[in-house]
Parts: structure tokens; C-alpha cells; sequence
């Protein structure tokens, strides 16, 4: 608001000197203004305006508007001063008032700044004093830190020095050092201060780096050189352990083989073995705990150094591909000698191999994995099943075959302790299982051969008791269970205890080759095999000896019986040794056991002692040539063949009691007499008696009579068995003989014509003998036939029923 002065014209004057100015310029339409007052009003921009009027070329209008709203404008202001003018007055008053305090103030402010200024003039100089202290600690503090940076530094350099210099050991912790060099380098708060050591120490730590690997990576040759000659020790020495475990399991077995016969058999006749097998298990598990030590560290110091130097994956790779090329190379051990000669050191480098690798993976934190691992193992396999598949196929010897079976049957036991899979190897050794027990089989047909070939079929003398022990005891062959006096004559000759022991040794030789390298029931394939021995080798082999003959005695085929006697105990030795050996119950074994297995050798040497028997008796009975067919009277003792008969036969006996069981003597002495009945019989059909008289036939049943009586006295021996049924099977030997003595001695020979008497008395002739030998005997003279009944005038009874029975005999034919 303007205030009023003089001179100042009045408004009304302003406005009609404007408003006489206004016919001079058109004048603005009405609806310009009110455009233009409603802009000014709310305060709008006035510049479209403006521009518009500029535009058209005529500003004048405007401009006269705008002069005519200031006029009203100022108008406005004035009312508002008039209404206001004495608020204004006492505004000014005010302000001068407050101008005058604050002219009071300024003095007072200048007073105390004086005041402040002469008082802070020492405290600004002790300010700058410190603030120059501060910027020199501040610099004195960087130098320090620097310093001690520097001297840290080079305090690891030192370190790391000294570390290298304590060899292999400092590998590690130099490189620790030099790791804490490299981080403080890079990673500090800034660059060192001095250039120069800063280049020191850059070239420094890779030189160091470079130099652990180079160091490690020879150590870890080193050791990788070391630790394969020192497998194939620690393959001796695990392998060697798996052997002494074996060996104490069996003689665990062994000490609880009487508590086994005690032990409830089941379905199958094998008893529960639980306890037994869990011991053995126990004893096995702790043995294998204990294992050979060897040195890792290197190894693990390599691993740790190229684990710090960031290289641990291609160690990792290096590794296993030198392990990989070791393992090759172990294979070549076989390359330069025979594989009998290097299997064992062949097999000890492969399990060492193998031994170490499995530490490696359980403790090495993941040098090795289960697949690498296992890849390595199934190359190892593979391998040596194509080495045994080969060498087996050529073998020829069973020693070796089972030689190279144990060890691989222990190495397998061995590994597996390991956690390694072996039924590759195993699968192989069952798949030669036939093929080492022909070996070993053929092996025992050359000894038994030899052994047959080699005795003389005596009676074995035994001086000692310990020769009863090592011959008789040990197969259990003994009669009774009390010992004999020594000198000791058995029954049996030196053959006996050889096949046993080859025998047993057969057993032994299969068991083990079944409990550690065959697989399966090993009871059961080794009752196999031993039937095979039994009857393929034992069996075969004696009836061969009997067959050919060999030009033994009767004194030897008697023994050769006599040892098959023996044989037949010794059976049931062999069968109750595999038993043992497999850990079955006897129980078991007694319950499934069969018949002699050499029941054919057996018959067979029956029968060449009954073939040879029968040859010396025939000499005897060849001397019936000197027999008088036509005798006027009966020969008062016998015919004199008769006589040498009866006493070698009394004098085989009293030498067969001595070596022959009482079944088989009564067995031979029957069969004689039977024989010797045939040759009686044969005596009245030879075709050289043409005739013969009632004379000659009492003689004969004379002879008859001697063995009837030598029959029965025979009998008497067999006191174990039915006496009369002994007897009756003496007598019986000769009932031919008997029947046709008896029906020619009958007064009414043609009663063998009526069916139930010949059934009752003469069952045992053949009507075609009795034909022939009756037209012999119906040859005689008449005066002949009155010797069995009346004499007389009429034909003699006997001749006529005589004459009946040739008559309907020739009918008959």
C-alpha cells in the first residue's frame, strides 16, 4: 500500500485524463475485459493474453485494461489503508523500538566477543598444538602398523623357510604359511609400503608351492614303490592268517566232535549245530580283527598337501592310475615261472594289493571310492579266473591242483574278510572239482596197484605195539577191543592197511579240497567221491588181481578173502572219517548206511579160493582112476582118494580157522562139498567105467560117509549161528551124491519113478544121470543081483525093478 504524498493527482482526475485517452484506441469488448478480470482475479498467467494482443498488433487495448485494473487495484489498497492506518502507526513505533534493543544487543554481543576472543587465544594455541600431536600419532600409528605388517610377513617367510628346511614333515605347515602370506597380500587394507619386499614375497609363494608338490610328489613315489614290495608280505602274512584260523577252527571242531553224537538230529539226520558253528564263527571273527600294520601316512600327507595346493581331484586321478598300472604289473608275476611255482606269490601280491586299498578306502576320506574300488577288484577276478581256468585245464597232477586250490580257497576266505566278493573264484575251484578227484583218483588206482602188486598175501606180523596201533587201530579194522600179545600175527597181510591209508588219504585229500575250495554240501560230495574210490579203484582193482589169477596159491586167495573180511570194517572206518572230517554226527551216518561196497571183489575172491579148492580136490579125486569098479568085495576104509580128500580138507580148516571169518569158511567148505558131490556123481557117469557092481557102490557110499562125517564135525564151528541149520547146510552140500548112492543101494530103485517119492528122496537127481547110470549098473552079472535079495530059481526083484526103471527112463527121453 501506498501512502498518499502531495502533488499526487486525485484518482478521479487519473481517470478521466484515461478516459479522455480512450477514443484514441478501440476499445476492448466486454467480453474481453471480463476474460481478462476473471484472469487477473484468480491469479492466473497473463501471458496468453499478452501474446493474443501482441498478435493481433494492438497492445494498446490491453495495456489500457491492465492500467484500468491497477487503478482499481490501487483503489482497493487505499480503502484498506484508510480502514487500517492506525495498526500501521503502532507497527512502525514497534519496529523502531525493537531497532533500538537491538542496537543494545549488537553492543553487548561485541563486549562478549571480545571478551571470548582474549579468553580462547590460549586454547586455540593448545588446539593447533594438538591437532599437529594428533596427525604425527596418526602418522607414527601407520608406520607402526605397517611395521609390525612387514615384520609378520617376513616372521612367515621365515616360518616357512624353516618348515621346508625340516624336510617332508614342514611340507604342510610351510605351505600353511605361505597360504597366510598370500592371503595378506591380496586381501589387505592396502598395498604394502614396501615395493620391494611386496615382489619378494609375490615370487616367493609360488616358488614355495612348486617346491612342496615337487617334494611331495616324489615322497608319494616313493612310498607308491615301497608299498608294493610291501604287499606282497602283507599278503603272506593276512593269507597266513587265514590259514591258522582255519586250522583253529578245525581243531575247535575237533574238540566238540563228542558233544556233535549228542546233539538232536533233525529231518535229515544232521544235528543243531548252532552253538558250535557261532563258536567257530567267534574264534574266526576275532583272528581276523588282527591285521598286518602298514604306513599311510605318505600317502595321506600327499593327499593333505595337493588337497591345500587345490589339486586334490587330479591326485585323486594319479592315484588311482598308478594303482591301476601297479595292479597290471602284479599280473606279469606269472609271465616268468610257472604258475606251481608262483601261484603263491601271485596270490599274496594280489590280496596285498587289494588289503591296502580297502584301508585306503575305509580311512583315506575319500581318495578312493566303492565303484573305483570294485572296478579294480572285478579286473583282479577276471584275471586270475583266466589264470586258474588255464592252468587247471593242463594240471595232471591232483598235489598241484590241490596245492593251488587251498591257496586260492585262503585267499578267498581272506578277502572276503574284507568285504571283497569271491564267488567268481569259488564258482572255478567247484568247477575242477571232478576234474582233481579223477586225478587224485587215478593217483590212487597206480598206489593200489602197487601195494596189490607189492604183497605177498601173508599174514601180517606185528612186533610192536605201536606197528598194532599205526596198522590196526588207526582204521579201526580191530576184532576185539582188547590188545593181543606181541608178536602179533593178523589176519589180514600188509595190503590191507596200504589201501586203507591211501584210502584215508583220499578222504583227507576231498574233504579238504570240499570244506575250502568245492562249494556245496561237502558231506555229501565227499560220500560221493569215496563210493568212487571204494568201487572204482579198491573194488576194480581186487577183482582184477582175482580175475587174472596172477598165479596165487590157496594159502594167498585164502588171504585175499580173509583181507576182504577186513576191507569190509575198514568200510565203515572210511564212511565214519569222512563223517568226522565234515563235522556230521555218526548218528547220521550210521542211519543211511548201505551194503558192502566191495561185495563183488569179495564174491570174486570167494570164488577163486573155491575155484583153486575145487582144482586140489579134483587131484585127489583123480586118483578114483585106481577105484575097483568090479570089486568082489567092498574096500573095508574107503577109496583111497577119499582118504587124501578128508585130510586136506581137515588140514584147510585148521589153517582157515586161522584167517578166514566163520561166514565165509562155512561159505567155501559148503561150496567144496557141493563140488565134491558134482565129482562123485561125474565118477559113476566118467566114460570110462563102462560098468560097475553093488561092491563099488558100497564103497563109494563109504566115502560118501566120511564126508558126511567130516560135514558134521564142521558144523560144530560155526557155534555163533543155528547149529542144526549148520549142519543140515553141510549135509545138504552132498545130497546129490547121497540120492543117487541111496537109490542105487535101494532094493526098489523103481520107486523114483513115483513122483512123491522122488520128490521126498531123490529132488536132486536128474533123470537123465540116473538113466545112464542105471544102464551101467544093469550091466552087471546075474549072480551079481542075488546079492540083494533071496537067492533062487526066479529073476532077482532088484534087477527087475531096475530093468522097470531104465525102461521108462528110456521112454521118458
Amino acid at each position: 500500500m501506498r501512502r498518499k504524498l502531495p502533488g499526487d493527482a486525485p484518482p478521479s482526475a487519473a481517470g478521466a485524463a484515461g478516459a479522455g485517452h480512450a477514443p484514441s484506441a478501440s476499445a476492448p469488448s466486454e467480453a474481453d475485459l471480463a476474460q481478462l478480470s476473471a484472469a487477473i482475479a484468480a491469479g492466473e498467467d497473463l501471458g496468453p493474453f499478452v501474446r493474443r494482443a501482441f498478435a493481433c498488433g494492438r497492445p494498446e487495448p490491453l495495456l489500457a485494461s491492465l492500467r484500468a485494473a491497477a487503478r482499481d487495484r490501487e483503489a482497493e489498497i487505499e480503502e484498506l489503508c484508510r480502514a487500517h492506518f492506525h495498526d500501521f502507526i503502532r507497527a512502525v513505533d514497534d519496529l523502531r523500538s525493537l531497532l533500538a534493543d537491538a542496537d543494545a544487543l549488537k553492543g553487548s554481543l561485541s563486549a562478549s566477543h571480545s571478551q571470548l576472543l582474549s579468553s580462547a587465544a590460549p586454547l586455540l594455541a593448545s588446539l593447533e598444538s594438538f591437532l599437529a600431536a594428533r596427525s604425527l600419532a596418526g602418522n607414527l600409528s601407520s608406520a607402526l602398523a605397517s611395521s609390525r605388517r612387514c615384520v609378520r610377513l617376513l616372521a612367515l617367510a621365515a616360518r616357512a623357510n624353516a618348515h621346508l628346511q625340516a624336510g617332508n614333515h614342514g611340507l604342510y605347515l610351510a605351505l600353511r604359511a605361505v597360504d597366510a602370506i598370500d592371503r595378506d597380500l591380496a586381501s589387505g587394507p592396502e598395498p604394502l609400503p614396501l615395493p620391494t619386499l611386496r615382489c619378494m614375497l609375490l615370487s616367493v609363494v609360488p616358488a614355495v608351492r612348486a617346491h612342496a608338490e615337487r617334494e611331495i610328489s616324489r615322497e608319494f613315489s616313493d612310498w607308491m614303490v615301497s608299498i608294493r614290495a610291501a604287499s606282497r608280505h602283507l599278503g603272506q602274512v593276512a593269507i597266513g592268517r587265514s590259514a591258522a584260523a582255519r586250522q583253529r577252527q578245525e581243531e575247535l571242531r575237533s574238540k566238540h566232535r563228542p558233544l556233535e553224537e549228542c546233539i538232536t538230529l533233525d529231518d535229515d539226520g544232521v544235528g543243531d549245530l548252532d552253538d558250535f558253528a557261532a563258536a567257530a564263527a567267534t574264534a574266526d571273527a576275532a583272528d581276523g580283527a588282527a591285521a598286518a600294520s602298514f604306513d599311510l601316512t605318505p600317502l595321506y600327507r600327499a593327499m593333505h598337501i595337493h588337497q591345500t595346493l587345490a589339486l586334490g581331484e587330479r591326485f585323486k586321478k594319479y592315484y588311482l592310475e598308478n594303482r591301476k598300472l601297479q595292479l597290471t604289473s602284479d599280473f606279469d608275476v606269472i609271465a616268468a615261472t610257472p604258475f606251481l611255482e608262483s601261484h603263491q606269490v601271485f596270490f599274496s601280491q594280489i590280496a596285498g594289493f587289494f588289503i591296502v586299498e580297502d584301508r585306503v578306502f575305509r580311512t583315506g576320506g575319500g581318495l578312493t571310492s566303492r565303484p573305483d574300488v570294485d572296478t579294480l577288484w572285478d579286473a583282479a577276478v577276471g584275471k586270475m579266473v583266466s589264470v586258474m581256468e588255464d592252468n587247471f585245464s593242463r594240471m595232471q597232477t591232483a598235489n598241484h591242483l590241490l596245492l593251488i586250490t587251498d591257496y586260492a580257497a585262503l585267499l578267498s576266505a581272506t578277502m572276503r574278510r574284507y568285504g571283497y566278493p569271491v564267488g567268481m573264484m569259488l564258482d572255478v575251484l567247484a568247477k575242477h572239482r571232478d576234474k582233481y578227484h579223477d586225478l587224485l583218483l587215478a593217483d590212487c588206482r597206480r598206489q593200489v596197484a602197487e601195494a596189490l602188486a607189492a604183497d605177498k598175501f601173508d599174514q601180517m606180523l606185528m612186533r610192536k605195539e605201536y606197528e598194532y596201533s599205526m596198522n590196526v587201530l588207526a582204521f579201526g579194522i580191530q576184532s576185539s577191543d582188547i590188545t593181543p600179545a606181541f608178536p602179533y600175527v593178523a589176519p589180514f597181510s600188509c595190503t590191507v592197511p596200504d589201501i586203507c591209508r591211501i584210502v584215508r588219504s583220499f578222504i583227507e585229500d576231498s574233504v579238504s579240497f570240499m570244506a575250502h575250495g568245492g562249494g556245496g554240501d561237502t558231506y555229501a560230495a565227499v560220500k560221493k567221491y569215496l563210493g568212487r574210490i571204494v568201487s572204482e579203484v579198491v573194488d576194480a582193482s581186487i577183482q582184477k588181481l582175482v580175475d587174472s589169477g596172477s598165479g596165487l596159491s590157496v594159502s594167498q586167495a585164502m588171504q585175499v578173502a580173509a583181507n576182504m573180511s577186513v576191507m569190509e570194517r575198514a568200510c565203515e572206518f572210511f564212511t565214519r572219517h569222512a563223517a568226522q572230517l565234515c563235522g556230521v554226527p555218526l548218528r547220521a551216518v550210521e542211519r543211511g548206511r548201505r551194503d558192502f561196497p566191495l561185495r563183488r571183489s569179495r564174491d570174486a575172491a570167494e570164488a577163486l579160493l573155491l575155484r583153486l579148492l575145487c582144482a586140489k580136490a579134483d587131484e585127489f579125486m583123480r586118483q578114483s582112476d585106481g577105484v575097483n569098479w568090479m570089486a568082489d568085495d567092498p574096500p573095508p576104509g574107503g577109496n583111497e582118494y577119499a582118504n587124501e580128500v578128508i585130510i586136506y580138507l581137515e588140514t584147510l580148516t585148521s589153517t582157515a580157522q586161522q584167517i578166514l571169518p566163520l561166514p565165509v569158511l562155512r561159505r567155501v567148505l559148503v561150496a567144496v562139498l557141493a563140488h565134491i558131490s558134482e565129482r562123485i556123481v561125474e565118477l559113476f557117469l566118467n566114460d570110462s567105467v563102462k560098468r560097475f557092481n553093488a561092491n563099488a557102490v558100497t564103497g563109494i557110499d563109504t566115502d560118501l560117509k566120511m564126508f558126511e562125517a567130516f560135514a558134521e564135525g564142521m558144523s560144530s564151528l560155526f557155534v555163533d549161528s543155528d547149529q542144526e541149520s549148520a549142519k543140515n547146510e553141510m549135509k545138504a552140500a552132498l545130497v546129490e551124491a547121497r540120492q543117487l548112492v541111496n537109490l542105487l543101494m535101494s532094493n526098489s530103485p523103481e520107486t523114483f519113478l513115483n513122483p512123491v517119492i522122488r520128490e521126498k528122496s531123490y529132488n536132486k537127481l536128474d533123470y537123465r544121470k540116473v538113466a545112464i547110470i542105471s544102464e551101467k549098473f544093469r550091466d552087471s552079472s546075474e549072480s551079481y543081483f542075488s546079492t540083494f535079495g533071496t537067492r533062487g530059481a526066479r529073476q532077482n526083484p532088484k534087477k527087475k525093478s531096475l530093468d522097470t526103471l531104465i525102461k521108462r527112463l528110456r521112454e521118458a527121453s
